[in-house]
């Protein structure tokens, strides 16, 4: 590889009120953060054990001390979700012509293996995807990005994957699949992935606020949340 591929990690900061709100109830909007702060932890710390390739943070707001070295940091640009997408996608591949891996901050199950296999298949293919179990896509690799890929893809969709993978194949694309994985966006889904990574921080975090039905019976008995006034991993 010697550095001429690159994998960007997209994400908002994790702070309460802005991410993960599907999560509320039954967690906290502080818990919710850091749920979201551990998950985006294990994201970067996956991608920064692969060797050899250009790192990439994306974010919407501020870094902070969950920020690994190693990264460079860019701004997010634009409104839709396919726009901040494409435009990652761009400004990534404007700062070094080379193939582009783009993963979220809710998949916390992320290997360094599966990231290595991503950027494997853009060695012989021209576009990778990783299929997301709610329907939509959890990795996106380009081996020579293009806004029109993405733009007017509409996002969050249960049809979002199969309409990308469309649009992909209609641009004449070679395509590779990688196993789907399942999104962190419910609390259902916290519990499916926090036992796919039982060593991950999202895991420890998930198991340091309890069960979902123990939160549920917390906030009922507690207004101001119960635990969450534990410290969480955001900052």
């Amino acid at each position: 590889m010697s550095g001429q591929q690159q994998i960007v990690v997209i994400a908002k900061r994790p702070v309460p009120g802005r991410v993960k709100t599907r999560l509320t109830p039954p967690f906290t909007p502080r818990q919710a953060a850091g749920l979201a702060a551990a998950a985006l932890t294990d994201t970067l710390q996956a991608v920064a054990a692969v060797p050899d390739v250009r790192r990439i943070l994306a974010l919407d707001g501020l870094p902070g001390p969950w920020l690994p070295a190693g990264f460079a940091v860019l701004a997010q640009r634009g409104d839709g979700l396919d726009e901040r997408l494409a435009n990652a996608f761009s400004d990534a591949y404007r700062a070094l012509p080379a193939p582009v891996v783009l993963v979220g901050m809710d998949t916390p199950q992320l290997t360094p293996a599966l990231l290595g296999a991503a950027l494997a298949r853009l060695t012989t293919c021209d576009a990778v995807l990783g299929p997301a179990a709610d329907g939509g896509f959890w990795l996106l690799g380009l081996r020579r990005p293009d806004p029109g890929l993405l733009l007017g893809v509409p996002m969050s969709q249960p049809t979002t994957g199969s309409e990308q993978l469309g649009r992909l194949r209609a641009a004449g694309l070679s395509v590779a699949l990688l196993p789907e994985l399942v999104d962190v966006d419910t609390a259902a889904d916290a519990v499916t992935v926090a036992a796919q990574a039982p060593g991950s921080r999202f895991a420890a975090t998930l198991a340091a606020y309890g069960s979902p039905g123990r939160l549920q019976q917390g906030l009922e008995q507690d207004a101001d949340g119960g635990l969450g006034r534990q410290p969480v991993p955001y900052a």
